[in-house]
């Protein structure tokens, strides 16, 4: 399906999202990679070829069948992520991985170590994909694109393969939580999707975080300090105290499977004014309320000892697309017998995180997330087996024979 040759194509895009631009796309570079592909889909047949001024990019590759089946959609997003550079990415191929530790720099002494990456050990005996050991590879979410466009090729070389309509979607801003914020769910036209941006082979998700973000202002009075008795208030102290008042065994790095947890993402202040960023996720819907009627309570509490100094904002990001999956389960179990068509066990996790299909799944078009195939996504430890780009591609081949044959 040559799928690895477009994957390596692709990452040499730099589309590193931006939060801070308020713009969609967030870069000009994930457009510049929307153009390209934009060509690439026209020069493979592909009809109903769109690319708004927001960046999303739709296609379809048309029924063969005489008789109406469902339309499906396969969507992927463009940008990378901004926790590291994806600029001028050099991707490394490793020939039959023998279990051992992986320069991937030795200049700057940076090595993929099964020591610390287990999962490595999954993967002796196949070829890998990993990075240079100065930028982040970009699986996230190229490989999915790639996967999509191999299996779209595969199907179109193939008329034999009985298929009913396949939409696909290339959208921006996935990594800062934006990728459905523009998304057309209408002009899309799908009874259902699939996002392809999960992780290790075999991944199948329906589930996510509850997700939302709270932002504490704390406003101090600042004095000088050797007159300040009975007369300062420290934000950043009082910031503090608010901070160790939640439960110290609730953070990411305590908690795992279905765990919800408040995390601690940005910290700035001064002795008049401080600021801490939180993120907030729990499955469970309930709880997570719960959790956010925590930061009501603590910042009335601090208020009653400081008076007027904490103020909160919480503003709800994303919910669990379980429920809206769920009443059509359906969609799950055909890409279940899709992946063991194509000789996996499937997985299905939770996804301790979000994706545009949570969004997308509440806005009327239920998305599930199946595996992409990369590993140590965000980083320069980053890498994906060659195989499983290929699983994952041939898994949206049985997919669309699936549902022709239902």
């Amino acid at each position: 399906m040559n799928v690895l040759n477009r994957f390596l194509d692709y990452v040499k895009f730099d589309t590193q999202s931006d939060e801070l631009t308020n713009m969609t796309p967030s870069t000009p570079g994930q457009y510049k990679f929307a153009e390209y592909l934009k060509e690439k889909v026209e020069e493979m047949g592909l009809t109903e070829v769109s690319l708004d001024e927001n960046g999303y990019l739709f296609a379809t590759l048309p029924a063969n069948s005489s008789r109406p089946l469902p339309t499906v959609g396969f969507i992927a997003h463009l940008d990378t992520s901004p926790d590291m550079s994806g600029r001028h990415v050099k991707p490394q191929i490793v020939k039959a991985y023998d279990g051992g530790d992986i320069c991937l720099n030795a200049e700057a002494g940076v090595y993929l170590r099964p020591s610390e990456f287990p999962e490595l050990l999954h993967y002796v005996g196949q070829d890998l994909v990993t990075t240079d050991g100065t930028t982040l590879l970009g699986a996230d979410d190229k490989a999915g694109i790639a996967e999509i466009m191999g299996a779209v090729e595969y199907l179109m070389a193939h008329p034999e393969i009985e298929h009913g309509k396949i939409r696909i979607g290339f959208n921006p801003d996935e990594e800062i939580g934006r990728g459905a914020h523009k998304f057309d769910v209408e002009r899309f036209g799908c009874d259902w999707a699939y996002t392809m941006d999960g992780g290790e082979i075999g991944e199948l998700e329906y589930e996510n975080f509850n997700a939302a973000v709270a932002k504490i202002t704390f406003n101090g009075r600042n004095v000088h300090p050797g007159y300040a008795k009975h007369k300062m208030v420290n934000s950043m102290r009082v910031a503090t105290q608010f901070a160790i008042m939640l439960p110290r065994w609730e953070t990411p790095e305590h908690t795992e499977g279905y765990e919800g947890f408040y995390h601690l993402v940005g910290m700035e202040g001064t002795v008049e004014k401080t600021e801490l960023t939180y993120i907030i996720r729990d499955f469970d819907r309930d709880r997570f309320e719960r959790r956010k009627k925590e930061f009501e309570h603590l910042t009335r509490k601090i208020n009653k000892e400081f008076p007027d100094c904490a103020h909160l904002e919480i503003k709800d990001q994303y919910f669990n697309m379980r429920e809206k999956v769920e009443p059509v389960s359906y969609i799950v179990e055909i890409a279940e017998q899709a992946m063991k068509n194509a000789g996996l066990t499937p997985k299905v996790v939770p996804i301790r995180g979000g994706t545009d299909g949570a969004q997308l799944s509440f806005k009327g078009l239920p998305c599930p997330n199946i595996f992409a195939g990369g590993l140590n996504f965000h980083g320069r430890y980053e890498f994906v087996p060659i195989e499983s780009l290929n699983k994952a591609a041939e898994v949206i081949v049985e997919i669309a024979k699936l549902v022709a044959q239902r």
